[in-house]
């Protein structure tokens, strides 16, 4: 099987060759392994089954002062520590200026001139455009974490107009993309913490649930598949997920939820995607506990297929280089 059909298969339930798999990395732990392999190319030789298409425009991302990134939207990115994603530090929408500010273009075509040599090359790999800070994320992030949650108890007209602006931007890339010979689309939108949703399942089901439904099925009409990375504890919301029409949930955290057991309840209806845990087993575990962890997922959340193997993240920078090889052995040699 290609690293497509494996993907495909999993994706319908059925059991591959071989478990499909994709590691990725942050900065620094990406450093860490060109040193350990010696090998600035050894991402090349990983075997990954997805091709990621980004949806951003060409150059969306401008160092405005030393460490401070602006995306396309107008929002600031302190990455003076976090050098990956960065942290929020302005705001920009508020209740006053919602209808006047101005969304980017989601039909600049520099968003989608690199798709068909992409495709072109990568026709063996399973290909998922990404859209990321979704709907709940680009809302916090143009209008401030804390004032978004209020809004959603105490200004709920400025909360809906808000998402709504940003639904009608994503139906636009969806529209765009998947007019492409993609594979899949893969909507980032962080809805959990630790313990469980930040909004809470009511005010969920209320903002966010109508919304993705609309972006999942526009998405299912173009015979593509969904997945959604969403962190933390959100394993309540399953059930509504499928009634949306998700196909994969990533990341799949085994510090926050029993992925045996969920792999058990929802596995007929769910593909999940990730499950090697990057807060405990990469980065304090030895070699021997991470093969033993990545096995029993392969064996476990693998069998009839329905499973990604991934690390339930992008490789933190603490992860050990020889716990890293060692579960890219296992996924290698399956």
């Amino acid at each position: 099987m290609t690293n497509k059909e494996r993907v495909i298969a999993a994706l319908k339930h059925e059991q591959p060759d071989k478990t499909p798999y994709h590691i990725s990395f942050t900065k620094k732990a990406y450093d860490k392994m060109v040193k350990f392999y010696g090998d600035p190319n050894f991402e090349s030789k990983l075997g990954n089954c997805l091709t990621f298409l980004s949806s951003e425009p060409k150059d969306s991302w401008k160092e405005v002062s030393p460490d401070i990134w602006e995306d396309q939207f107008g929002v600031r990115w302190d990455r003076s520590i976090d050098k990956d994603i960065g942290v929020v530090c302005n705001c920009i929408v508020t209740p006053d200026n919602i209808n006047e500010y101005k969304f980017p273009d989601p039909d600049d075509p520099s968003r989608y001139q690199e798709y068909e040599e992409i495709l072109k090359t990568k026709k063996e790999e399973f290909s998922v455009v990404n859209l990321g800070f979704s709907l709940f994320e680009r809302a916090w992030t143009l209008a401030g974490m804390e004032n978004l949650l209020m809004a959603m108890v105490a200004d709920k007209n400025f909360a809906h107009s808000l998402l709504d602006r940003i639904l009608d931007f994503n139906l636009r890339i969806i529209e765009n993309a998947c007019s492409f010979d993609i594979d899949a689309m893969m909507f980032g939108d962080d809805w959990g913490q630790q313990t469980g949703l930040i909004m809470g399942p009511e005010l969920w089901r209320e903002f966010i649930k109508p919304r993705i439904t609309e972006m999942y099925r526009l998405v299912k009409s173009k015979g593509k598949f969904v997945f959604i990375h969403s962190c933390g504890k959100v394993d309540e919301i399953f059930p509504d997920l499928i009634e949306c029409g998700l196909d994969v949930f990533n990341p799949f955290q085994p510090e926050v939820m029993n992925v045996f057991e969920m792999k058990k309840k929802y596995g007929s209806s769910l593909t999940f995607f990730g499950g090697i845990s990057t807060q405990k087993t990469l980065p304090y575990g030895t070699v021997e506990q991470v093969k033993e962890e990545t096995r029993q997922l392969l064996d476990i959340v693998g069998k009839n297929g329905g499973y990604i193997a991934a690390p339930a993240h992008d490789i933190p920078p603490d992860a050990k280089p020889e716990n890293i090889a060692a579960m890219i052995e296992i996924l290698q040699n399956q």
